[in-house]
């Protein structure tokens, strides 16, 4: 038996947020990050519209880019204060992540994290709170996603929550706040949304319920992705939704080595993560095309790429992301990010090991160990291709 969970509502377009008059309850806790939120004046309106509806509202401020464990259970204990019955994730992915987390510890404070990193191991949530999650980047699409990334940084480890239980109640796609994004923001956004609709569409649970969404997604992102990149306020819209479209498509289908690597990697090099997916995916799919071609070139026809051949069709598929990768300003390689070999070289078995050991790397179309996985990486640092 499969199973496909997505938000009970989701609202979108311009003017979306206005949903939250209609709201139905006592407290609300809305978490968000650094500020910009608030610059934008985007703050200032959830917190109006949860009053309108008669509403109680406290902030959690400053959750940071990558969220750590000490934040979400900071976050959790204000939430055992306060008491909320909604809780309202606003920004990019990081405070939505966070707060998906936060929930878990506030509705059950003797559970652990330890506990909360095995996949599809939580307990039943929505004892105390609901959750509304209100997007302001195009890529993490974590408003409409069973998943949550916490970071330890003692163990310097990226971690993938994935639960069905943290799929938000409601997902508002309000493509008013996406404007605000600056131009490398929207390209590493916009990265991470293709390769989630990539991987959706090779991953180990794909479905005739998430390849539709995964194609459309990836339609919708190389006919968006540039213009949004150059500042045109439809195509950045338009990449709203489909991030949103990605994100439906990978939360059910789930996702692959690309992110398992991007994880791990980004624990212990701080690359963001987009642009750590953008620069891994090629050669994943180098990796990946021996059991799934016929899919990579599913989606080169889609896109009506040069190839008459699966082989022909892939190869094209992985130059337009490369073409992608070059015209958005990411590196093509780790070295070219700016990662010193020394440190490369100290790190890489540290990181293989735990990339393999990612929830993510249990859906990738091709199985893979520590030292394959190793070489992976050496891949991506060097510029080489994978031919193994």
């Amino acid at each position: 038996m499969a199973r496909f969970t997505l938000p009970r509502d989701i609202y979108h377009g311009v003017g979306s947020l206005e949903v939250l008059k209609t709201l139905k309850g006592k407290k609300a806790m809305v978490v968000v990050g650094g500020g910009s939120m608030k610059r934008f004046g985007f703050l200032q309106k959830v917190e109006d519209y949860l009053k309108e509806a008669g509403i109680e509202v406290e902030l959690f401020e400053g959750v940071e880019p990558d969220p750590s464990v000490e934040t979400v259970m900071k976050g959790a204990e204000a939430m055992r204060r306060f008491k909320p019955d909604w809780i309202v994730g606003m920004g990019g992915g990081s405070p939505i992540d966070a707060a998906k987390a936060m929930w878990i510890f506030y509705e059950y404070p003797d559970f652990t994290f330890e506990q909360a990193v095995i996949p599809f191991g939580l307990p039943e949530l929505r004892q105390k709170a609901k959750f509304i999650a209100i997007p302001s980047t195009s890529g993490t699409a974590t408003e409409v996603t069973a998943f949550s990334v916490i970071t330890d940084y003692k163990a310097k480890i990226k971690y993938p929550l994935a639960d069905f239980n943290i799929t938000p109640d409601i997902a508002i796609v309000d493509p008013s706040l996406a404007q605000t994004m600056p131009a490398k923001l929207v390209a590493h956004t916009g990265m991470d949304a293709l390769t989630h609709a990539i991987e959706a569409y090779t991953a180990g649970l794909r479905s005739n319920f998430s390849d539709p969404l995964a194609m459309k997604a990836i339609e919708m992102v190389k006919a968006n992705l540039m213009q949004s990149f150059e500042g045109d306020v439809e195509a950045r819209n338009l990449m709203h939704e489909a991030q949103c479209l990605a994100g439906m498509a990978f939360s059910n289908a789930l996702l692959g080595i690309v992110h398992s690597m991007a994880h791990k990697v980004g624990a212990v090099f701080h690359i963001p993560h987009g642009c750590a997916n953008a620069i891994f995916l090629p050669f994943v799919m180098q990796y990946n095309r021996v059991e799934c071609e016929g899919r990579y070139a599913d989606i080169a026809r889609m896109l009506k790429l040069d190839g008459k051949t699966d082989v022909e069709l892939t190869d094209s598929l992985i130059e337009m992301i490369n073409e992608l990768n070059t015209k958005l300003s990411i590196p093509h390689t780790m070295k070219e990010y700016g990662i010193t070999e020394q440190d490369f070289k100290d790190n890489v078995k540290f990181i293989a090991h735990n990339a393999v050991l990612d929830a993510c790397t249990g859906s990738n179309p091709r199985t893979i160990d520590d030292e394959t996985m190793e070489k992976v990486l050496e891949c991506t640092y060097y510029g080489t291709k994978v031919t193994f």
